[in-house]
């Protein structure tokens, strides 16, 4: 395998709307981010991945393009995103962007064209089919809810959008289209930002003909996901997108892939394959899931966890690259849905953020998980804003009548807006996010929970993150190590070590409340140990025989 800065760096995701306002609107905008590169530069991270901030209707929070080579009003201009990333450069931080490429707005001026008739020059650049009987083409469920199709007036056909009808999805069978495509990628890349973060790239393939999804339950609709996750061409579409745009210019790539196992990871981050550098895949990020998906709440077992992490470091082993993240714009607050967010926040805040970055991978940190922000409880549906949130309550409460309680408690687990309340920067009211009105509200708990409190406090979450960061620099065997569990099956206590170039680094991470015993196994043998980082007071001379750990508590020894 080969070293490279992309596997050494440690990526800082900003979700622009909720990070940091400047000019009093109630919204996050780019000026706000070039404010705070100073605070990430102290952090320590090497690159930012900035959600969209292109022009956009806002349907869902950017995600919806309606021009691609452009910048959003409310973020600012393309010369404010000109010197967000000369600021960026001069302070060693690289950008990359999100590529939103399975679909667009339908504000886009290309599906303005496409559903002008039929026989219009940009009428396949989407896809369109005629109904069947009087119904959608075909059973298909958008992940915002209802059917995947919308009928347009006219010309009498639908068109698909597997997510918001907002959001029609591009056709990427059409050569032209996927032209235009890598126009606009190497537009980007020529300013000269370092690589791209792709939106559920691995749909832009989908099943030839577009038959029914099998559906044995007799659902109203259902989601398709064979049928339009990791397609028959994928493959080709994204080697030829790596030989055309990508292998021109020393950048990263990370497709965010739905529903890939790791043999299916291994095919679009080999790096003898030419796609992709890594993949963010979601199994781990599926385990509180029942069978009636993410809102269908179910505990979450330490076993499934290491097994499914353990799956990944192991699968990815020789061929392809992780990606290691707990939470982002889409997820729930990692402490609040890993951790211990009341009694042991802030112990807890940091055995997670241990485990993230001494696993094999490139570490990813959500904009506000190194200070230890929790999910949000609103009393009202009615301060909710994302869509997938607003859509599902609609659904189940308003149209099914189930139990407004129950839902709100899936939602305060589970909705995106947890990941979305403003930064919370200082106890100053709207925690400094802003001096207007925010535009979504702010978690209370910033008077306790806020960068300028963990700034000053050498013992906060913030501080251990740059001490994480810096060990993880300083170590190769942190990045380039090999990955084998130690005593793989305790109920409370997760451990692995890591071995490169004769040196093993032995992680013991307690999640739990309890104060269970490491037993140190016999074939594990070291004659020096040293202490890199713990979230306690690890002392040297603690024997590693048998250890009493404390609550949730973290250690990371260098053995020789």
């Amino acid at each position: 395998m080969t070293k490279q800065w992309w596997k050494e760096a440690v990526v800082y995701q900003i979700y622009p709307r909720s990070f940091m306002d400047a000019n009093g609107d109630g919204i996050g905008d780019i000026q706000g981010i070039i404010s705070k590169l100073d605070y990430l530069k102290e952090l320590g991270i090497d690159v930012i991945w900035l959600s969209p901030v292109y022009k956009s209707p806002n349907d869902d929070n950017g995600y919806d393009i309606s021009d691609y080579r452009d910048i959003m009003d409310e973020f600012g201009t393309m010369a404010d995103w000109e010197q967000l990333l000369k600021e960026m450069h001069d302070r060693g931080i690289k950008l990359i962007m999100d590529l939103v490429v399975n679909h667009s707005s339908d504000e886009h001026a290309w599906f303005v064209e496409s559903k002008k008739s039929k026989d219009n020059p940009f009428r396949d650049y989407y896809i369109w089919r005629e109904g069947r009987d009087g119904e959608e083409p075909n059973n298909w469920e958008s992940f915002f809810s209802g059917s995947a199709w919308q009928k347009d007036e006219t010309t009498g056909e639908y068109y698909l959008h597997l997510f918001s009808k907002k959001q029609p999805d591009l056709n990427w069978e059409n050569p032209k289209l996927r032209e235009e495509i890598y126009d606009m990628m190497k537009f980007w890349l020529d300013k000269g930002i370092d690589g791209f973060r792709m939106d559920v790239i691995n749909f832009i393939s989908k099943v030839e003909g577009l038959p029914n999804a099998d559906n044995p339950d007799g659902l109203t609709y259902v989601q398709g996901g064979d049928y339009f996750m990791n397609g028959p061409k994928i493959h080709d579409y994204l080697h030829e997108m790596n030989q055309k745009v990508l292998s021109k210019y020393d950048v990263m790539t990370v497709g965010e892939t739905p529903g890939v196992d790791t043999e299916q990871a291994k095919l679009y981050t080999d790096e003898a394959r030419e796609e992709l550098n890594m993949v963010f895949q979601f199994e781990h990020v599926d385990l509180d899931s029942g069978p009636g998906g993410k809102w269908d709440l179910r505990p979450l077992t330490l076993n499934a966890l290491r097994d499914s992490f353990t799956k990944w470091q192991k699968g990815l082993e020789h061929a392809g690259w992780n990606s290691l993240y707990l939470n982002n714009h889409d997820q729930p607050r990692m402490v609040s849905r890993f951790g211990n967010d009341e009694r042991y926040r802030v112990e807890s805040a940091k055995l997670l953020a241990t485990f993230l970055h001494t696993l094999k991978g490139t570490p990813y940190i959500y904009q506000g998980e190194e200070i230890g922000m929790t999910n949000v409880k609103f009393e009202s549906i009615d301060d909710y804003k994302d869509i997938e949130t607003l859509n599902m309550y609609d659904e189940k409460v308003r149209e099914k009548g189930e139990d407004h309680q129950t839902v709100m408690e899936s939602i305060y687990v589970k909705g995106r807006d947890n990941a979305r309340t403003p930064f919370q920067w200082d106890d100053r009211e709207h925690a400094g996010f802003t001096h207007g009105e925010p535009w979504l509200k702010v978690n209370p708990n910033y008077i306790k929970i806020n960068a300028k409190e963990a700034v000053a406090d050498p013992n906060s979450v913030f501080h251990y993150y740059r001490k994480l960061i810096q060990i993880r620099k300083k170590h190769e065997i942190l990045v380039y190590g090999s990955y084998d569990l130690v005593n793989p099956n305790h109920d409370q206590i997760y451990a692995y070590k890591r071995e490169y170039n004769g040196k093993t680094l032995l992680v013991i991470l307690n999640f739990s409340s309890e104060r269970p015993v490491f037993e140190l196994p016999v074939d594990l043998n070291y004659t020096k140990k040293q202490v890199l980082i713990s979230n306690y007071e690890g002392k040297e001379e603690d024997d590693l025989n048998q250890l009493e750990l404390k609550p949730y508590e973290a250690r990371v020894y260098l053995l020789s």
